[in-house]
């Protein structure tokens, strides 16, 4: 069984499925770009030798190790990601929640 289920997604006939499909779609593209953006920075300091960790290591592990589709559902759920209503098309609404570079994640360790 899929957990959560579309209808607590879709808070009890708030959102139709269609409307669930795109947030959930638009949303993947977002921790997709998040996960590049986060490989390319520890690339890029695995390249200059500025690091002896893994390239796994420096990626957060919740973007690594799950699916982008599985990701968008759960922050979707959780309500890192709000759809928004205020067009007829379906937007995503990025509640702040920071997100941690290579480079800020080096920056927590060395203190």
């Amino acid at each position: 069984m899929i957990y959560p289920s579309v209808e607590e997604l879709s808070q009890n006939g708030k959102y139709n499925r269609y409307m669930l499909c795109i947030a959930t779609a638009k949303c993947a593209r977002i921790v997709t770009d998040e996960y590049v953006h986060q490989r390319e920075q520890a690339e890029k300091l695995i390249a200059n030798k500025e690091t002896d960790k893994s390239l796994a290591s420096m990626i957060k592990r919740d973007i690594r190790d799950e699916k982008a589709v599985k990701n968008a559902i759960n922050r979707i759920y959780q309500g890192e990601y709000k759809i928004s209503e205020a067009k007829p098309e379906v937007e995503i609404a990025a509640v702040e929640v920071p997100v941690e570079t290579a480079e800020a994640l080096e920056a927590k360790e060395e203190n």
